[in-house]
């Protein structure tokens, strides 16, 4: 049986799918659904069974997660996805309980029953990119993250790399990642559906002007990854098992968002309407203004799909999902 926290999410809705592709259903998701209309990312999905984090945190504060997995199936494997992403998250307490103590004690569960440990880090932990995007294990101590959602991830990898297990674990260092089942998630929804929704709305769509002169208005690149690749990417270390330590997952180049916007609006058969406004000084300090995923890594480690150029990933966006209604596996 295979373990997918976060399952309802957008990478872990887009895991669990390409699982049901792959003739998988021996899945048990783990999730919080509370008020959000996240749920609706499961109803296409199939597999065995559903827990709420909190009930699923209780056992394995008591040791009988093993009990409670449906028929009598043994663990496989541990996807873990479920952390709270929201780089503005401002509760520091929060955010080390959930995304470093939750993510130690799922890793000491996986590991005493010999289950692979697949789990999300961020490009967050780069920080401003000065020590580089490089998935080097060794380099890992020397990452100063610009928020405390990329710390609570640095923590984690930090303890897995000092208890000695990134030779035993797979460490996801995921990029930027849009596709479908983002509703859900507010402010960090991707450029791309705030870009849909905001064009659909008026016709124009605002970005952020660039503060720093080396980089024009809407000239901060990032590197995006769908999420159908992301998927593929995160599922070929479950069965590359001597492949072990961080991985960046990313598409390996730069896009612009004023490329990306320009995608969205051909993808809608709009003209393009670009207006640039003020970044606010609450992120200001703390903005990323260039993101690029070395990929080098998990090419040694025998994954050789292309990925999805950007305009043809927003395409497949917009056109097959956003304007039918439609969610990943419908």
């Amino acid at each position: 049986m295979i373990i997918v926290t976060g399952g309802a999410g957008l990478i872990g809705s887009a895991v669990v799918q390409h699982l049901n592709s792959l003739g998988r259903e021996d899945i048990l998701i783990v999730d919080h659904l509370g008020l959000t209309d996240k749920w609706r990312n499961l109803a296409a999905l199939r597999f065995m069974d559903y827990l709420e984090k909190d009930v699923f945190e209780r056992l394995l504060d008591d040791g009988s997660l093993a009990g409670r997995l449906p028929g009598g199936h043994t663990l496989e494997a541990v996807v873990h996805l479920g952390a709270c992403s929201a780089t503005t998250e401002p509760d520091a307490t929060y955010l080390v309980k959930n995304n470093f103590e939750y993510s130690r004690k799922l890793a000491i569960t996986a590991l005493a029953a010999n289950a692979r440990f697949i789990y999300a880090s961020s490009a967050a932990t780069y920080g401003n990119g000065e020590h580089g995007f490089i998935d080097d294990d060794s380099n890992l101590a020397q990452l100063r993250p610009m928020n405390m959602y990329g710390y609570s991830k640095q923590l984690f990898d930090v303890w897995a790399l000092s208890q000695g297990l990134l030779d035993k674990i797979v460490g996801i260092k995921y990029f930027n990642v849009y596709g479908p089942n983002e509703q859900h998630k507010g402010e960090m929804r991707s450029l791309v559906l705030k870009a849909y929704e905001q064009i659909g709305a008026t016709g124009c769509l605002r970005l952020f002007k660039s503060h720093r002169p080396e980089y024009g208005d809407g000239e901060q690149l990032r590197d995006f990854i769908y999420v159908k690749d992301a998927a593929a990417m995160t599922l070929h270390f479950l069965t590359e098992k001597n492949a072990n330590g961080i991985f960046n997952v990313g598409g390996g180049t730069t896009v612009s968002w004023n490329r990306l916007a320009g995608a969205v609006f051909n993808a809608m058969n709009r003209m393009i309407d670009i207006e640039y406004i003020d970044m606010p000084d609450s992120i200001r300090n703390t903005y990323q203004y260039l993101t690029c995923a070395e990929t080098s890594k998990i090419r040694s480690a025998g994954y050789s799909k292309p990925v999805m150029p950007v305009e043809e990933a927003v395409a497949d966006y917009i056109r097959n999902y956003l304007v039918p209604g439609k969610r990943l596996g419908d």
